[in-house]
């Protein structure tokens, strides 16, 4: 699954990383990050459940997510 991170919409309302916390983290201005590269703003990462959930309660769609069959 890939995995997009749009910035200029989060509204930094940490959805995200309370569904995801070892996917998403904030940069200091409260924006959305991945945890372990905080400079990329896509990245292929396992489907998991928490993930989806990330991504489908996003406010503002500041996260895409695409699945490849």
């Amino acid at each position: 699954m890939k995995i997009k991170i749009i910035p200029d919409k989060c509204i930094a309302c940490g959805l995200c990383n309370l569904h995801a916390p070892e996917v998403f983290d904030y940069h200091d201005n409260g924006i959305v990050r991945f945890y372990d590269n905080p400079d990329q703003l896509e990245k292929e990462i396992s489907p998991s459940q928490d993930v989806l959930e990330a991504v489908k309660n996003c406010p503002t769609r500041a996260l895409i997510g695409n699945q490849e069959a």
